[in-house]
């Protein structure tokens, strides 16, 4: 409760930081996104220059509303990725330092493993692969295990062979964020929430005479019209990362397209049913990963997720609807390039989602004594999906800047997708040293 009154959304903290922003309006670096991304970057970034000042600057009044707060919770080991990809190196790096910092802080986890179970002998060369991959990457503890090693950890899952990864864990990451924040904030860090950025600018020349002028050449404007100055900018947007690219004029590629992921949960007297995460065998010719088991660090039990188009960034529910953000995706050629590619996947989704018996049967190919009447409709959360324009998923990190005076000055953190929570420290050094060489700090 203290640390949300401090970070989070106390009356006293939101004075508070509206008495900073009147006193300072002037920092060396501001970091436009309070996610766990952003906090993280943020935290890396004053560790390491402290005679700099820094800020961030979050749209909404709390922080980790979005992603960072909507997500199933899960610390990814690193199996799934390309061997040498971003994605790969910093899942492993970001998931061993996660751990470690939950432990210096006192943040509750469950290190409770993962099964990825195939339920066909046609899902088998594809498990071994995954698993070959999970040893490319350095993954820690992996096995292959048979149907009796399936049943002693998972007593009601069923399948001929599972991939066994006792070093996937559970966390509360809204709090990691919130503990992000608090160590930013006690480094000397300023959070400015309610601040949506909609502007940015060199100072025009009349005021560059001043020494902050000269000093802090770069204007950032809300949509209240309140301003900061600032030398450099690093952009930790999640689902408004495009536009927020956009409006530095750095290019607008890749397009972010949000799509909604709703969950199941298992009612309570049912959770003895699942012990750790269970996960299905990936399928190539899908580019989502399918419904899955996941637990939670109050012990329910998430189902899911499905994978919707969301016709509104920030679309929680099946009813949310914003008219430039539905037009901004449906007039992206990118969008029907994939939907045409995948329309039976995504005819099998809609389905689901519509129908609670067609996601339960999903779930029976694992646990065959799931029913209809074990699950309720839970909650939802949006994925920042980057899409380029020939309608295929971006996969990895995306880190650009841009030419001219201002995108010099600005790094875009421009796709940070699962596992982006996992790997947020690891993230946050590689932007850290990018800031540095970038801007010279």
């Amino acid at each position: 409760a203290a640390l949300r009154q401090r970070v989070g959304g106390g009356g006293g903290a939101l004075a508070l930081w509206k008495a900073q922003r009147r006193q300072r309006s002037t920092f060396d670096v501001a970091v436009v996104g309070a996610g766990i991304v952003g906090l993280a970057s943020a935290r890396e970034l004053i560790r390491r220059h402290p005679q700099l000042t820094f800020a961030v600057l979050e749209k909404e009044q709390e922080l980790a509303h979005h992603q960072s707060g909507h997500n199933s919770g899960v610390i990814h080991s690193g199996i799934y990725y390309t061997p040498g990809s971003l994605k790969a190196k910093l899942c492993v790096q970001g998931a061993a330092l996660c751990y470690q910092y939950c432990d210096q802080k006192g943040i509750p986890y469950r290190q409770c493993g993962k099964l990825i179970v195939a339920v066909e002998q046609d899902e088998i060369p594809r498990l071994q692969a995954l698993y070959q991959r999970g040893l490319q990457n350095n993954v820690p503890g992996l096995k292959l295990i048979g149907p009796k090693e399936i049943r002693g950890k998972e007593p009601f899952c069923r399948g001929v062979m599972a991939l066994d990864s006792p070093y996937t864990g559970i966390v509360d990451y809204k709090q990691v964020a919130l503990s992000y924040a608090e160590d930013f904030q006690e480094a000397g860090g300023t959070i400015l929430t309610d601040f949506e950025v909609t502007h940015m600018e060199m100072a025009k020349e009349s005021s560059s005479g001043s020494e902050d002028g000269l000093k802090y050449p770069v204007v950032v404007r809300n949509s209240k019209g309140e301003e900061i100055y600032c030398q450099h900018m690093v952009t930790c947007a999640g689902l408004h990362s495009d536009r927020l690219s956009e409006i530095s004029g750095c290019s607008p590629q890749p397009r972010i397209l949000p799509f909604r992921g709703d969950y199941l949960v298992l009612k309570p007297e049912k959770c003895y049913m699942v012990k750790g995460n269970i996960y299905p065998v990936p399928n190539p010719h899908f580019p989502f990963l399918g419904v899955h088991f996941t637990p939670r660090m109050d012990g329910s039990v998430w189902l899911g997720p499905n994978a919707l188009l969301a016709f509104k960034r920030e679309g929680y529910k099946w009813f949310d609807f914003s008219p430039g953000d539905f037009l901004d995706a449906v007039m992206y050629s990118g969008l029907w390039k994939l939907v045409l590619r995948n329309l039976s996947y995504g005819l099998g989704e809609l389905y689901r989602a519509c129908f609670l018996s067609a996601q339960v049967k999903e779930l029976q190919k694992f646990i065959p004594e799931v029913t209809i009447n074990d699950v309720f409709r839970g909650p939802s959360g949006v994925r920042a999906q980057a899409l380029d324009s020939d309608g295929n998923l971006v996969d990895d990190f995306v880190f650009d800047g841009g030419s001219g005076d201002l995108g010099s000055r600005v790094l875009h953190v421009r796709n940070a997708p699962s596992p982006a929570a996992t790997s947020s420290l690891a993230i946050a050094k590689m932007i850290a040293d990018e800031v540095k060489q970038r801007f010279e700090l």
